[in-house]
């Protein structure tokens, strides 16, 4: 494939050849590294024939042999093509790479003198020539060697059969061989070899085959791999319970990586993880680390069916395996822990992130028809949006029908790289239902807007749907689409009328009637956030306090309390009004209420984003100011926090828990209520009680949330001395420790701090957690990016430029935080656009962030 060229769904067609198996051979060296593959092929009779070409990026060619023969070799954009003849044959091939001056971190690279891959999508394609596509599967035979002391672990996908580790004297390589005996793409390959210890367990399966676990981590972390274990077993047997899927190999292996781009990959038997993705501890890990390590665990074993016994025909098909392992994922997370906060959690993030793509220069559908460079639509769209879908389908056909349709699509597909069609097929199957308009969902992008109006009239009372989408990149029209709608009635006392009843909407625009009711009742719409859409409802103040007091759905009373949090501050950043008295007494009396989750409260404490915030402010044809909006929201919190003091000092201490540190839902949620109310009185007592948190914080939950309480007041100085003091040694705390310094900095200091800190000896733009953990925190800073001066811009734009030779992979997605760059006045939007012409303009940019930059521009 030609740089820039634009790769079309419609034009996909089959690769002409089916490998029988694969058997590589590596010998591993930090510069020079030899793969030696061989490969039997044979034609596929039933694809009309092709010529042979696979795949190639950087590789050093040894030798190529084709039945023992040199062939004709063509060279052509992204790999080569070969002569071949149209029978079988045996492909052998030797090349050599060079992993240490891997910096993109695809392919196979180094990570601290460790040895790694990260094939997914195209990264097989920088180890050797192969027909790197997720459509062409094969069993894969693996021998690694090495003849450096440094390497005693050597480890591959499937169960391992051979080892021989006993370096001698005259250099005899070490070696392991592993088979993989299930079919699999490239893009599963993988391959680890360090100086790794392994904490190790056992999985008995339901069919009672016993299977060896390890998680592998370099020496020193090995006190921090407990937890992660848990979370795997814990996962294995969700898995079995509700979806009846047992584990296929003798082994499971993990592995903690540093330098990773992504958060994890679920490589058959091989899960290779960002350590910060799978390390924990009390002491340098918060409740919400462990949250998010148990479910990125989950969700990479959950892919061992939904990825890779099933994986996807193209790369187009990627929200196939990912938009339905996220929702298994939050699933088990719902089980393990609070359905409800999990829930809400999820619909805020969706928002934040994905709301935002849609809503901009880089939306697309969840199955995008084209793409320039895959790695650019690892998005909230495919991923987060793309559960959302699977959750709709849920919902409008029911638990059981879910259940049967599902097991028809392990039994159907198992072995196949799949398809949208594949999928919605079985649904169509199992339910008889025409599931061709909910396709819609996958093949148009935007975030719908659904307005309701009500009626009452003797008893009956009816609600108007009206659903719209605005056009979108490439899409001016969109046609309507089913949107399942779960609603309940309450009456005028708050008691339920009409239970949660689920209506299908399907028309443009859409009545529904509900009979015999005897006064008007106060409608609940979009319990659980049954679609992701945005709902346009006019509201007063007090029916949102009324459903923020009663609803019996925990997500609409959430959802309540946002609404008037959100109509609060707008009001304060429009007309300069003073907070809402409704507002505050409402939520006053959710805080009082010791018959509520802890999560739940202080979850309802949280305010809309200053993201959030603009965009709802241009949604209304304002020009956002991101000075005016965070000085409305600080205003609000420093009100909240006079006015509810004598609450939240109650709780505060109420919330204290005693108990040896467990990062369990029932005391991460205390904890989060106890750090909500500290926060809120860190504004009226001088960082009194953050410092005395801080000083006697015997778990990383309790030390961050008061080191950020004390920057946030402004006499943090000494506490950020004190913290990188204690956890130098620890890098992922350190990445806590440069995150904090700017996300609770003023907004004038935001990008100052950052720059500096980008000084720092710990700052290495070569390693994505650090470069996220800095400049990703500079763009998440709001009022802090986007000081009028351009500070910020500026600064993230230096440092883009200077990583995109090194790693184009993070670079791209880091430039997604100028995507909303023209809702903003003319002065910001002119110092954004010369910030990213001038990116654009860096000789040989690569084609990552020229495809993102060129859409963000439009």
């Amino acid at each position: 494939m030609a740089d820039g060229e634009t790769i079309y769904l419609k034009d996909y067609k089959p690769f002409g050849w089916i490998i029988d198996d694969v058997h590589l051979t590596f010998r591993l060296h930090p510069t020079a590294t030899r793969v030696i593959s061989r490969i039997r092929f044979r034609p596929d009779y039933d694809v009309h024939d092709r010529p042979f070409f696979l795949h190639g990026e950087g590789l050093k060619t040894i030798s190529i042999k084709v039945d023992g023969h040199e062939p004709k070799i063509y060279e052509e954009p992204g790999g080569i093509e070969v002569d071949v003849p149209h029978a079988p044959f045996n492909w052998e091939c030797e090349v050599e790479i060079n992993p240490q001056d891997n910096t993109a971190l695809e392919g196979l690279y180094m990570s601290n003198g460790m040895y790694c891959t990260q094939c997914e999508a195209e990264g097989f394609r920088k180890i050797t020539w192969y027909p790197d596509r997720p459509d062409v599967m094969a069993q894969f035979t693996v021998r690694i060697e090495s003849t450096q002391e440094h390497t005693p672990v050597m480890l591959s996908n499937g169960n391992g059969l051979l080892y021989h580790t006993d370096l001698t004297q005259d250099q005899t390589p070490n070696y392991t061989i592993y088979q993989d005996p299930w079919p699999k793409p490239a893009y599963l390959f993988a391959l680890v070899a360090g100086d790794l210890i392994a904490h190790e367990d056992k999985f008995t399966t339901m069919s009672g085959k016993e299977v060896d676990l390890a998680i592998w981590v370099r020496p020193g972390d090995e006190d921090k791999c407990a937890f992660g274990m848990e979370a795997l077993k814990k996962s294995m047997k969700w898995d079995e319970d509700i979806y009846g899927r047992e584990y296929d190999l003798d082994e499971f292996n993990i592995v903690a990586v540093d330098d990773f781009n992504m958060g994890a990959m679920e490589n058959k038997g091989l899960n290779i993880f960002n350590s910060s993705c799978v390390l924990a501890s009390p002491e340098t890990s918060t409740d919400m680390n462990f949250e998010r390590i148990e479910a990125i665990i989950a969700h990479e074993y959950f892919h061992n069916w939904t990825g890779n016994r099933i994986t996807c025909r193209d790369w187009f098909q990627l929200c196939l395996k990912e938009g339905l392992t996220v929702f298994r994922d939050a699933q088990f997370t719902a089980d393990m822990r609070s359905a409800p906060v999990k829930r809400i959690d999820d619909v805020i993030a969706l928002r934040g992130r994905q709301f935002r793509e849609d809503n901009g220069p880089l939306a697309h559908p969840v199955r995008p028809d084209s793409f320039v460079e895959i790695n650019n639509f690892y998005t909230a769209t495919v991923y987060e949006k793309g559960a959302e879908l699977i959750g709709m389908l849920k919902t409008l056909v029911g638990d059981d029908a879910y259940t049967k349709a599902l097991d028809l699509y392990f039994d159907r597909h198992d072995g196949d790289a799949a398809t949208i069609e594949d999928w919605l097929k079985v649904f169509e199957d199992t339910t008889g239902r025409d599931l061709s308009q909910f396709k819609r969902w996958y093949e148009q992008a935007g975030t719908p807007r659904l307005s309701v109006k009500d009626d009452f009239n003797d008893g009956s009372y009816t609600l108007t749907f009206k659903q719209q989408t605005p056009p979108t990149p490439g899409q001016e029209m969109k046609d309507p689409r089913v949107i399942p709608i779960a609603v309940g009635l309450l009456n005028p006392n708050g008691d339920e009328v009409q239970d949660t009843t689920v209506l299908e909407m399907t028309e443009a625009e859409q009545s529904f009637t509900f009979e015999g009711l005897a006064t008007k009742p106060v409608p609940s719409i979009l319990r659980d956030f049954s679609a992701p859409v945005i709902l346009e409802q006019d509201t007063d103040t007090a029916t949102n306090a009324f459903l923020l007091a009663n609803d019996t759905d925990p997500f609409n009373r959430w959802q309540a309390g946002d609404n008037l949090a959100l109509e609060t501050l707008l009001a304060m950043i429009r007309d300069g009004a003073a907070p809402s008295s409704a507002y505050l007494d409402a939520l006053h009396t959710l805080l009082r209420d010791d018959t509520q989750d802890p999560a739940f409260r202080a979850l309802a404490l949280g305010l809309p984003s200053q993201d959030e915030l603009a965009q709802t402010l241009f949604d209304q044809g304002q020009t956002p100011d991101p000075d005016a909006i965070y000085e409305a929201l600080e205003t609000l919190k420093q009100v909240r926090a006079e006015a509810y003091q004598d609450t939240i000092t109650r709780l505060h201490a109420q919330y204290q828990v005693t108990a040896a540190y467990a990062p369990n839902a029932e005391q991460s949620g205390t904890r989060s209520l106890a750090n909500a109310a500290m926060s809120m009185l860190n504004r009226l007592d001088g960082g009194h009680l953050a410092q005395e948190q801080f000083d006697h914080a015997d778990n990383m939950t309790q030390q961050l949330s008061a080191l950020g309480a004390l920057i946030s007041a402004g006499n943090g100085a000494d506490a950020v001395t004190r913290f990188y003091e204690q956890w130098q040694h620890d890098r992922l705390v350190i990445d806590k420790w440069f995150s904090a310094q700017i996300i609770h900095a003023a907004p004038s200091d935001a990008a100052t701090i950052a720059a500096r800190l980008t000084e720092h000896p710990d700052f290495t733009i070569k390693n994505p957690n650090r470069f996220r953990a800095t400049l990703g925190a500079l763009t998440m800073s709001g009022a802090g990016f986007h000081q009028r001066s351009g500070a910020g811009y500026q600064l993230l734009a230096d440092n883009l430029i200077a990583l995109d030779p090194l790693n184009p992979q993070t670079t791209a997605r880091m430039c997604t935080a100028f995507e909303s760059w023209k809702r903003y006045d003319t002065t910001r939007q002119d110092l954004i656009k010369a910030q990213l012409e001038r990116i654009l303009a860096t000789p040989d940019l690569s084609r990552d962030s020229t495809e993102m930059l060129t859409r963000i521009l439009g």
